[in-house]
């Protein structure tokens, strides 16, 4: 109901079309670690995204 209003459906039918294309991925991740710029292009390629640096190595994740 509340996305009904934020859309300004009067028809709840016409919300529950875009409610369905809603995509609620999992909170799961994959953590990878690279310890070399080799490393880490390998896993920027494989789909893996930079969260931070801890005593000198990279850590990337990549939902599951």
């Amino acid at each position: 109901m509340y996305t009904q209003r934020v859309l300004s459906h009067k028809n709840i039918k016409n919300t529950l079309i875009y409610i369905q294309l809603v995509n609620f991925e999992s909170d799961e991740y994959v953590a990878k670690v690279a310890k070399t710029l080799d490393d880490a292009c390998q896993l920027v390629e494989a789909g893996f995204e930079y969260v931070t640096e801890m005593d000198g190595a990279k850590i990337f994740r990549k939902r599951k």
